[in-house]
């Protein structure tokens, strides 16, 4: 067996990944400043952006809840797996052959890279068997929804073949053992032992954002399948029917860019499909289970929580698709990006609606789309007699909790009005029940400790740093912290463009304030600033309760306004570190001169060391 991954690889493969493509697709960012991106924290829930990712040295950091690292501890925090696998996923992504040292340890690893290899491997087999004989039945339903084989091709739909092992003697013949196929939930579990969990049913393989498949979706396809119509893959370590979203992996792009940033959530696999081939290419789809709160999380790190951001969802008009609607508003009702819903004509959903009218038709949705409170106002009071006063007064008590919750004051207040018209009541009336439902809401015996209050979110107690934490925030606002805070910013961002010997003499010097002097410490001793990752290694060996802080002065927005600008104003910080330390020995000595004769011989020395210091002071302010 391998040893472990020889370390030059493990370097190489770091410095040759591009930590803001790796995050990227996880986390919509966008610039923060020379040479620092920022997003919305993907270990936890926030509002604000402050996870901050500086592509050039290869190291994020959140601000709220201090998680940072590398590429690396970015995939195991994110994907679960081991280091060596970590790395051996991005090699693979960069096209890297790895090499491994003979008599090495061996290389940890937890099992998910099986899980994702059976998975892929499966994947591949059914879109083979797409193309069998057998799969004429498959290849006609999709015909029939106006699918051709490139379509199929594009989605990677496959078909499960109808024998009870067929996937299971192919994986086992490709090296997969039964635990390992049964733990990727490809078979189930019978009194004879296993068998394929999917048999004479058409196939979607279900990926990650990654574009790693991670399960699938299966429809029956024949009159004698007594199972349900969708099949999907069970709990497995890496699938979490709540944590994914289908299509997500071909959405991302799109939904991240453009003047309007923008995911439709639909109900199907295949009306994904028809979406994206008429031009809607930010569709995706639950599997399985409602829209919740996991996936909401998704979208708001991908398209942001910015209020020119759209979620739009498309609901059947039938009792269910209302209850999915009110379900839905629940999640999206605290995201500042506004929420829609869109209802296709005759209530037919996307893939029907393409069928039967074309792709103009399904791309008209997002022009027939209506604001998501609209919605669900209007099914709140569905059904009242809003002619009597006791039915206006039941749907304004219905609707104006939620109003309530908006969270936007100008836009509660439009909403205040269309709730007026609605229910044809005064704006003053609608607006005292809204307010009033504000006020209960907040109440403390009535209100858990992280809801929103008075319109404004309380802090979230995962993001209060803890009380030993260091924090650039935290640190006292005098000129001396000030210049030491920002060279070290210089330093840990731009070590490697900055003069050498300037750095190395003020990196020397002792600094003022205990916590910016550990990080001090730990750039000095980082040895070669040219070499690739050495000011995350150096973040690395920060003593703690110091750590985080250093973490924060690497990944900040360094106040530049491009990168020369930045070299220049870094060293320029250290030319003025060095002249601190100048004028501070100057004081001293000038002391030292008063209390010593002025012809004794360590009189003379003091002086010459006085008239050096003048000098060395001069020579760093003539080149600033």
């Amino acid at each position: 067996m391998a040893g472990r991954i020889r370390q030059a690889d493990i370097d190489e493969v770091k410095a040759r990944t591009n930590i803001a493509d790796v995050v990227g697709e996880r986390v919509a960012l966008k610039s923060a400043g020379v040479g620092s991106m920022k997003g919305l924290c993907p270990f936890h829930d926030e509002r604000s952006p402050s996870f901050h990712v500086r592509p050039q040295v290869g190291y994020y950091h959140c601000f709220g809840c201090g998680e940072s690292g590398d590429v690396y501890s970015f995939l195991r925090a994110m994907d679960h797996v081991s280091f060596t696998e970590a790395v051996e996923r991005l090699a693979g992504r960069i096209g890297y052959t790895l090499h491994y040292e003979d008599g090495g340890a061996t290389p940890e690893t937890s099992g998910r890279s099986r899980l994702y290899a059976a998975n892929a491997a499966a994947a591949e087999f059914y879109r083979l068997r797409l193309a069998d004989p057998e799969a004429e039945t498959a290849r006609r339903f999709l015909g029939e929804r106006g699918f051709d084989a490139g379509a199929a091709a594009h989605f990677g739909v496959g078909y499960a073949p109808k024998g009870w092992s067929a996937l299971t003697d192919h994986l086992l013949a490709q090296k997969f053992t039964r635990e390992e196929i049964t733990q990727a939930g490809l078979v189930s579990q019978g009194q004879r032992g296993v068998y394929d969990r999917f048999r004479g049913r058409l196939v979607w393989p279900i990926r990650d954002v990654t574009g790693q498949v991670i399960g699938f979706g299966a429809r029956k396809l024949y009159d004698d399948d007594s199972g349900p119509k969708y099949l999907n893959t069970p709990e497995t370590p890496i699938y979490r029917k709540a944590q994914v979203l289908y299509g997500l992996d071909l959405a991302k792009r799109d939904m991240a860019r453009g003047e309007v940033r923008r995911v439709v959530v639909v109900e199907g696999y295949t009306d994904v499909m028809a979406c994206h081939l008429a031009g809607l290419t930010t569709a995706v789809a639950t599997c399985g289970t409602a829209f919740g709160a996991e996936h909401m999380k998704i979208v708001r790190r991908i398209i942001g929580d910015e209020q020119s951001a759209e979620v739009v969802f498309t609901f059947d008009p039938d009792a269910a698709g209302q209850k999915a609607a009110v379900r839905a508003f629940a999640e999206t009702r605290t995201l500042n990006a506004q929420s829609f819903v869109a209802v296709g004509p005759e209530g037919l959903d996307p893939c029907d609606l393409r069928l039967q009218r074309g792709d103009a038709a399904v791309a008209g949705l997002m022009h027939a789309k209506v604001p998501m409170f609209e919605f669900v106002i209007d099914q709140r009071i569905k059904g009242l007699d809003l002619s009597s006063v006791e039915g206006r007064l039941a749907g304004l008590n219905a609707a104006a909790p939620l109003l309530a919750d908006i969270r936007d004051e100008p836009l509660r207040r439009r909403y205040e009005h269309v709730l007026a018209r609605r229910l044809g009541e005064d704006l003053g009336d609608v607006h005292r029940e809204v307010e009033r439902a504000r006020r209960r809401s907040a109440a403390p015996d009535s209100a858990p400790a992280s809801a929103p209050r008075d319109g404004k979110p309380v802090a979230d107690p995962v993001q209060d740093p803890p009380a030993l934490r260091v924090t650039i925030a935290s640190l006292p606002r005098d000129r001396d912290t000030a210049l030491e805070r920002d060279a070290l910013m210089a330093f840990l961002q731009y070590g490697h463009r900055l003069d050498t010997d300037i750095v190395d003499r003020a990196l020397s010097l002792q600094f003022r304030h205990p916590a910016l002097d550990a990080v001090r410490a730990a750039v000095q001793s980082a040895g070669d600033r040219g070499r690739p990752g050495w000011a995350a290694d150096a973040v690395g060996s920060v003593r703690e309760p110091f750590r985080s802080l250093a973490a924060e002065l690497l990944t900040a927005a360094f106040p530049a306004r491009d990168e020369v600008h930045a070299i220049a104003s870094g060293n320029d910080l250290a030319r003025r570190v060095l002249v601190r330390s100048l004028e501070r020995e100057k004081t001293e000595l000038l002391g030292a001169i008063q209390r010593v004769p002025a012809e004794s011989e360590e009189g003379r020395a003091l002086r010459i060391r006085l008239r050096d210091l003048d000098r060395d002071r001069q020579r760093l302010l003539e080149v600033e």
